[in-house]
């Protein structure tokens, strides 16, 4: 199989991570829950994957909020910030981990910017609406979607200079592009261990410019006497057992990363998916590809992308087909009612893989267009 669907998560991890969860089975209990060696081991195993995000990440190991994948980080950021009836301003790309907790919430939302590839679209649109009232803003970093790097620093820049707080999504930055909580200057950003940054399923960060209201209540392993949640993070938004081996495994997973090279790996990803798109548009298919771009590629062959898709697993080619839990973004793009083919290359990314996808690919009807 010939996997390119890094987008949903990443596959075929280092071989470190594999180890590193399974020495945690072996060798952790509960962390904070006792002073006998397999819990301290369990201690030290979850601070060391907070200080390696911090280092990542340019924030404080304590700053960093151990959770179960990146839509459980912006559930608590978003209900953190947003109230009933709040005015917040979203992008134009935004994954439903983002639209489905405003709706639930009930918040008055502005959707700020809804051309594709377009920075100057973006931040005029998105300043606009700021200007117009806003409580809070959430933006996602890159569009799971299309692969459209927003222009995020800017846009942070616009909600810091009228005091406004704001959550940035990093699903798809993450382990391809620098992310640093003190250079945005966010109040939140979420993202999963799953993805770029090669952890295991059921992981995932969010680090926090300020202090998060809990989304679940219950134990800690400090401050056992109050009844309210402490009042420190990770503490306060950390209840309950955490997932010791997961967290093993996304901690050499960003070793790993750190040792690679991040912006090496982001790199080679845009190179490699620039060229894929390049070859989709001279067999005629329908490619959406532009300027601000990392390494996903979606198009439109002339049939149902479902159909396609599963044409395309058939020849041993994985990639994601509809809409991706992100009908904004096709609505934005105008491929709501078709969706598309997804082609997502991560921390692998290799050149040689798109001659064998182009051969898939070419057994598929080329769009009338």
């Amino acid at each position: 199989m010939i996997y390119l669907d890094n987008g949903a998560t990443s596959f075929h991890k280092p071989p470190q991570v594999r180890r590193a969860v399974l020495r945690a089975m072996d060798r952790c209990a509960n962390p904070g829950r006792g002073g006998y060696g397999a819990a301290m081991e369990a201690a030290k195993t979850v601070l060391r994957c907070r200080e390696r995000a911090g280092v990542l990440f340019d924030c404080e190991p304590e700053q960093v909020v151990l959770t179960s994948n990146c839509t459980h980080g912006l559930n608590i950021a978003i209900r953190t910030l947003v109230k009933p009836g709040s005015r917040v301003v979203i992008s134009g790309f935004e994954h439903n981990a983002v639209t489905r907790p405003l709706y639930g919430l009930g918040a008055r939302v502005t959707v700020a910017g809804r051309k594709l590839f377009d920075w100057e679209d973006t931040l005029s649109e998105f300043e606009k609406a700021l200007k117009a009232g806003a409580e809070a803003a959430v933006f996602t970093h890159v569009s799971n979607v299309f692969g459209y790097i927003l222009p995020v620093e800017e846009m942070a820049a616009l909600c810091r200079q009228r005091g406004i707080p704001f959550i940035v999504d990093a699903a798809q930055s993450a382990g391809a592009l620098p992310v640093s909580l003190k250079k945005l200057g966010a109040d939140f950003i979420a993202m999963p261990g799953h993805k770029g940054l090669l952890g295991p399923q059921g992981t995932g960060l969010l680090l926090c410019g300020k202090l998060p209201e809990p989304l679940l209540l219950g134990g800690t392993g400090s401050e056992s006497v109050r009844q309210d949640m402490p009042d420190f993070t990770p503490d306060r938004a950390e209840a309950g057992t955490l997932n010791v081996p997961g967290i093993a495994g996304l901690e050499a997973g960003m070793a790993w990363l750190q040792r690679m090279g991040i912006e090496r790996i982001g790199k080679r990803e845009r190179q490699v998916a620039e060229k894929c798109a390049g070859e989709l548009k001279n067999m005629g298919m329908q490619v959406y590809w532009g300027p601000h771009q990392g390494g996903t590629v979606s198009f439109r062959p002339g049939c149902d992308c479902e159909e396609g898709a599963r044409m395309l697993a058939e020849q041993g080619i994985a990639v994601r087909a509809g809409l991706h839990c992100a009908p904004l973004a096709h609505e934005s793009a105008g491929t709501l009612d078709t969706g598309t083919v997804r082609i997502s290359f991560g921390h692998d990314a290799d050149f040689s893989r798109i001659p064998v996808l182009l051969r898939a690919v070419s057994k598929l009807p080329v769009p009338e267009l």
